[in-house]
């Protein structure tokens, strides 16, 4: 098992949820429970998940949860620019927080790497 609360990973992930939220707060309520709620639930999908598989059994099973949650950044990508293509986001607000995801998405995928050599071996 893992201490996911120590990793840098998890806690870039956690600040990304937050910024998110304070993005969407701005949406027009006609979205509240279609694109914010999307754009909310992929982002907090992204610690979610780095927590789930650190609790697992097994390095293998931690990369797969890693792996679930980098394909929520791919997810939460996609929907941000959507956002900012129907002017619910300024190109300003976009690019800072997909700064901040594509730096959560290397970590992972380090971590991921680093994981698969430790059960490849």
């Amino acid at each position: 098992m893992h201490e996911y609360r120590k990793l840098i990973l998890w806690r870039k992930a956690i600040d990304l949820v937050s910024d998110i939220y304070r993005l969407t707060a701005e949406f027009p309520k006609r979205e509240q429970f279609s694109l914010t709620n999307q754009i909310n639930r992929a982002a907090v999908s992204i610690p979610s998940n780095i927590a789930e598989g650190a609790g697992r059994n097994s390095d293998k099973e931690f990369a797969q949860f890693l792996s679930i949650a980098h394909a929520s950044t791919y997810e939460l990508e996609t929907q941000l620019i959507i956002s900012k293509n129907l002017g619910y986001l300024a190109q300003e607000d976009l690019e800072k927080a997909l700064n901040q995801l594509y730096e959560v998405q290397k970590m992972n995928y380090a971590l991921q790497r680093k994981l698969r050599q430790l059960f490849i071996k």
